[in-house]
C-alpha cells in the first residue's frame, strides 16, 4: 500500500470541491428566494444585521438570525459528533456528518415546495451548512473550507507570482472559488423553475459526498481490487 493510496487526501479535495458547489446552490436558494438571508455564508448575514438594525430595505432581521441560530445550532451537533467518534476511523464521522446534511437538505427540498414555509428552509439549511463547517474544520484541508473564500482568494493573490510568492497551492484555491461560482449560477437558474429543485441538487450532491466520504476514507478504500 502506497502512502498516497492509504491518505483520505486523494479523495478528500473532491469531496469537499463537490460540497463547495452545494454552497454556492444553497446560497442561491437563500438569497434569490428567501428573502435575502444567506444560510451558509455567515458573514454576510451578520452584516444584514447590522444593516437591517440600521433600516435597510429589503432585509430581515428576524430572517438572518434564523439562519445565524440554526448554523450555530448545526456548528455545535457537528464538533459534538466528530468529538464522539473521533475514537473510531474517520471515515465514519465524515460520512454521517455530510449524510446528515443530505438528509436535512432534502427535508428542506419537500418544506420548500410549501411556499410559506420559508423560516423552516432557512433554518434547516442553516443547520446542514452549521455540520459541515465544523467537519470541515476538523478535516483541516488547506484552502478548501467549502463556504468561506476570503481568505482563500488572499492566499491566491498574496502568494502569487505578482505578489513575489510561489503560486503554492493556486490549483486548489482556484478550484475552491469557481466551483462555487458555479454552484451560485446553476442554483440562480434552477429556481427559474421551483425553489425545491436546486435543493434536491444540494441534497443529491451531499449525499454522494457522504457515500464516498464513508467507503472512499476507509483504510484501503482508495486501493485497486485485488487481481
Amino acid at each position: 500500500m502506497t502512502a498516497s493510496a492509504s491518505s483520505p487526501e486523494p479523495i478528500l479535495a473532491p469531496l469537499l470541491l463537490g460540497l463547495t458547489v452545494v454552497t454556492g446552490l444553497v446560497d442561491a436558494v437563500s438569497y434569490l428566494a428567501l428573502g435575502h438571508v444567506f444560510t451558509a455564508n455567515m458573514t454576510g448575514n451578520v452584516v444584514f444585521l447590522g444593516f437591517a438594525a440600521a433600516g435597510g430595505k429589503g432585509l430581515s432581521a428576524p430572517r438572518s438570525g434564523t439562519a445565524v441560530v440554526a448554523f450555530l445550532l448545526g456548528a455545535v451537533i457537528g464538533g459534538r459528533v466528530a468529538t464522539r467518534m473521533s475514537a473510531g476511523p474517520r471515515h465514519r464521522w465524515t460520512g454521517v456528518a455530510f449524510g446528515a446534511e443530505a438528509a436535512l437538505l432534502f427535508t428542506a427540498m419537500a418544506l420548500a415546495i410549501e411556499p410559506t414555509r420559508v423560516y423552516a428552509v432557512i433554518a434547516l439549511t442553516g443547520l446542514a451548512m452549521g455540520i459541515r463547517n465544523a467537519t470541515a474544520r476538523r478535516l483541516a484541508v488547506p484552502d478548501l473550507t467549502t463556504t468561506v473564500l476570503t481568505l482563500t482568494m488572499t492566499g491566491l493573490a498574496a502568494d502569487s507570482r505578482l505578489a513575489g510568492g510561489s503560486n503554492r497551492g493556486w490549483a486548489r484555491r482556484a478550484a475552491s472559488v469557481v466551483t462555487m461560482v458555479a454552484g451560485a449560477a446553476v442554483g440562480g437558474w434552477l429556481l427559474r423553475y421551483s425553489v425545491a429543485l436546486p435543493l434536491a441538487l444540494c441534497g443529491a450532491v451531499s449525499g454522494v459526498c457522504a457515500v464516498a466520504a464513508y467507503f472512499g476514507m476507509r483504510p484501503g478504500g482508495l486501493e485497486p481490487p485485488a487481481s
